[in-house]
């Protein structure tokens, strides 16, 4: 297998290495009743994970002042609660594999910097650059000026993330795609927008971006896997 040209690998972190569903499931129609939109209803939810942000919000009747209002809440109540919210099995693991091949990490989020780190511990080190609290609209920039400030060119980052607005931003600032299967967008919905790759489990990421001996044909990476993390609407008001 010849070596991946990525030499920056930039990772969202909530649904992407945080296992966030949980949390988010369990306050997000408060967070709707504070603020006014539309609660969500179990049966909306498969819909939702096929739409874009900007449908969502439409969908919620969310009016654009009301955004960054709902973002600092959210990101209080992150803060707050962060030591309940797990990193997916082998996050750490994956971080230090890629750390340990060279490879410069980032993490371009819209959470907060300091609740990502207190998350992370120690394999918060392991990041070079951080570009956090992006707006709902806001992350090409960050992902853009995150990717200026390692001194790379486009064509040399990989960015991973759960979201159809993660494959946006990645369009927007000219580098490469990789959809997570786990997280908040529908696999379906994200390969139907042609993402660089479409990763099934953790370990494919590294397979994808290390440089390993051919592998036997019976130890062929999996194919994407149908089986996706339930989600909320929660994952795109976290903002």
């Amino acid at each position: 297998m010849s070596p991946r040209p990525y030499r920056l690998v930039v990772f969202d972190f909530d649904g992407t290495l945080a296992d966030s569903f949980p949390w988010f499931a369990g306050i997000i129609n408060g967070v709707a009743d504070r603020y006014g939109f539309a609660r969500i209803a179990e049966h909306e939810t498969e819909t939702l994970r096929s739409m874009d942000a900007r449908a969502i919000v439409r969908h919620l009747g969310i009016p654009a002042w009301k955004l960054p209002l709902i973002t600092r809440h959210m990101h209080r109540l992150a803060a707050r609660d962060i030591a309940a919210i797990p990193l997916f099995p082998g996050v750490p693991d994956l971080l230090a594999e890629l750390d340990g091949a060279g490879l410069r990490l980032g993490i371009a989020s819209s959470n907060r910097e300091a609740t990502i780190r207190r998350k992370l511990g120690p394999a918060a080190g392991r990041f070079t650059h951080y570009a956090c609290g992006a707006a709902l609209f806001g992350k090409a920039r960050r992902l853009r000026a995150l990717i200026r400030d390692a001194g790379m060119v486009p064509s040399e980052v990989l960015y991973v993330g759960d979201e159809i607005r993660d494959h946006q931003a990645a369009t927007e600032a000219g580098c490469a795609f990789g959809a997570v299967a786990w997280g908040y967008s529908r696999a379906e919905a994200l390969a139907a927008r042609a993402p660089a790759h479409v990763f099934s489990e953790l370990a494919a990421i590294r397979r994808c971006v290390v440089s390993t001996p051919p592998q036997a044909p019976g130890n062929r990476p999996a194919e994407v896997s149908d089986r996706l993390h339930p989600a909320s609407i929660g994952r795109l008001i976290n903002l």
